[in-house]
């Protein structure tokens, strides 16, 4: 058994402690929390399991990594602390663990990532010997290995479209989905998300990884960017009431350019509420999904809708990439220490997991 820490246990931490639980190759050693208020209390309760687990969450990040975990699953947030989450992943990686993570994400193309990045997580391989690999779902399965596998199934393929389009009513992060995204805030406000480079800085990596699956060279990756207001007060479930006339939808899309046509794209659609942009493309229930279109011959669609946590899509999202994350841990324990991205690391099957509760 991999003995394995859960390191937070916010919206990705909750699921990769239900993961770990479930995956017959590992075993859950510790779970690590920032609040004091979550201190003591037992995994399973923060996981939102039925039962206890028997294991009380601690703040003791000294004595985790001291106890030698084979398998770190980094589910801290890396959004709004990019430094500080580093330093974390970089420690635990010193130790010698095995590192799975959705928090940096100029770390998923990691052969093309930053040097302020790059650089100390090879020393910390070198140093430590442990193996960092970063995924989620979007950034991740959703515009890598999904619209990857399913090219092969084409005979002509002209451009692939990767589709993330969600309601971010039921996204329970109000400070990103306020501030990061901008919903609810004037049209002339700038968020951070959608400020020019900073969608390429996120998902230019995947246009890179699915050109280099593809053989293909890229002329440059462009940013295309639509935004339009709320034409109602409209009231969430989760995080109150957005005002008329304040930003309701983005859409936005970072396109991978060949032979000075777009060919590689990753779209997102995004709304506080269904009212807002109705012509813009939709998912199939109004909640949200992920979508892949192969533009060629055949032209084929194929749509992933994940629910958890009560019917929430969000959720379902986070589990989505904390399945593909822990899945990978017993492989990434059985090859070389290194740095790995998702063309490296298979998405295999679920060996063992059928039927198991």
């Amino acid at each position: 058994m991999i003995s394995t820490v859960v390191w937070g246990t916010g919206n990705v931490g909750r699921a990769a402690i239900r993961a770990v639980e479930a995956h017959p190759a590992l075993k859950l050693a510790a779970v690590l929390v920032h609040n004091p208020e979550k201190v003591g209390r037992d995994a399973g309760e923060l996981a939102g399991l039925a039962h206890s687990l028997g294991l009380a969450a601690t703040d003791d990040i000294d004595a985790v990594l001291a106890a030698g975990p084979r398998a770190v699953v980094y589910a801290a947030s890396g959004d709004i602390r990019p430094d500080e989450a580093l330093a974390d992943i970089g420690r635990a990686i010193r130790t010698g663990a095995v590192v799975v993570t959705p928090a940096l994400y100029p770390l998923y193309d990691q052969r093309n990532a930053p040097p302020e990045f790059r650089e100390p997580m090879l020393a910390a391989i070198a140093e430590g010997g442990g193996s960092l690999f970063v995924s989620g779902v979007d950034p991740g399965w959703g515009n890598d290995v999904l619209p990857l596998l399913i090219s092969g199934l084409g005979t002509e393929v002209d451009a692939i479209r990767c589709q993330e389009i969600f309601d971010y009513s039921t996204y329970e992060q109000e400070d990103s989905v306020r501030h990061l995204v901008g919903m609810g805030q004037p049209m002339d406000y700038q968020p951070l998300m959608l400020a020019p480079s900073i969608p390429t800085m996120v998902w230019g990596g995947q246009i890179r990884l699915m050109a280099r699956a593809l053989g293909v060279e890229l002329d440059e990756i462009r940013e295309t960017l639509e935004r339009r207001p709320l034409e109602a007060t409209v009231s969430t479930r989760t995080m109150g009431e957005f005002e008329a006339g304040t930003q309701g939808a983005v859409r936005f899309e970072v396109q991978g350019i060949v032979g000075s046509e777009p060919r590689i794209v990753i779209e997102h659609i995004t709304r506080i509420h269904p009212s807002c942009a109705p012509d813009w493309p939709t998912p199939p229930d109004g909640d949200g999904a992920h979508r892949v279109i192969i533009e060629g011959r055949p032209r084929i669609q194929v749509t992933v809708e994940a629910t958890d946590e009560g019917e929430n899509r969000s959720a379902g999202g986070n589990a989505t990439a904390v399945g593909r994350l822990v899945g990978a841990l017993d492989w990434l324990v059985d090859a070389d220490p290194g740095l790995y991205d998702a063309l490296d690391v298979p998405l295999r099957p679920a060996v063992g997991r059928l039927g198991r509760k």
